[in-house]
Formats: structure tokens, sequence, C-alpha cells
């Protein structure tokens, strides 16, 4: 079972997206009553709708059905900065000058290369 993304979420992969759209549709094809699966699973039902509202959003962005990173807004400064290390751009032992790095303004940069969208009320960050 795939990782179910909600948008608390600091770092969502497409791929958990995607897999949990599947795991909620199979559930709503093998449900099986007098009752719509909705009104009997409305949490579910409602999960299912935002999941697919990113989706819509998301496959239009690079390589969505392979493994896209989405960064949630309010955590992009610090992605921007593991990033920055994870590169080989900041030294393990940094000093100077790279502990006055603006990461805000280093993050605000690399959004350039991404695209925003919407997860049921949060914007998330995806590269385009």
């Amino acid at each position: 079972m795939s990782h179910t993304p909600t948008n608390a979420d600091d770092i969502i992969d497409s791929r958990d997206v995607i897999a949990r759209i599947a795991e909620l549709e199979s559930d709503r094809e093998a449900y099986e009553d007098v009752v719509p699966w909705a009104e009997a699973h409305p949490d579910d039902a409602e999960e299912l709708a935002a999941l697919e509202a990113l989706a819509a959003e998301g496959e239009g962005c690079a390589d969505w059905r392979h493994g896209q990173a989405l960064i949630r807004d309010d955590y992009f400064e610090t992605y921007a900065q593991q990033l920055a290390e994870y590169c080989g751009m900041i030294q393990d032992n940094a000093a100077w000058p790279y502990t006055c790095i603006d990461w805000e303004r280093a993050a605000s940069e690399l959004q350039h290369d991404y695209t925003s969208i919407d997860f049921d009320g949060v914007t998330y960050w995806v590269r385009s």
C-alpha cells in the first residue's frame, strides 16, 4: 500500500496520488449496496474528489506518471536548502559565506522552474 497523501504533507510523490486514486476507485467499484458509495463512504468520496482534482492539475506537469515531487508552499524554502545540500552546493561543515545565504530569495529563484497547483485549498509546487 502506498502512502496516503494529504494536503498536510510537506512533500508528496505523484505516484502516491495515482496509487491512492486507484485504491479508492477499486473500493468504489467493488462496493455493492443499496446506498450509493459516496453516501456510505463520504470521507473516501471527498478524498477521491480532492485527489482527482490534484491529479488533473498535475498531469500537465513534467513527468507526473513516473514520479513528480509536489512541495508544499510553506515548506519550499526548506526544500530549496535541502536540495542545495543534496546537490553538493553546500559543504557539510559550511561556514561563512554559506551560512549567510538568503534562503527565502534562493527558494524564490528556484520556484521559477516550478508550477503551482492546488490540493484542496493548499498550494504545492511541482517542477514544470
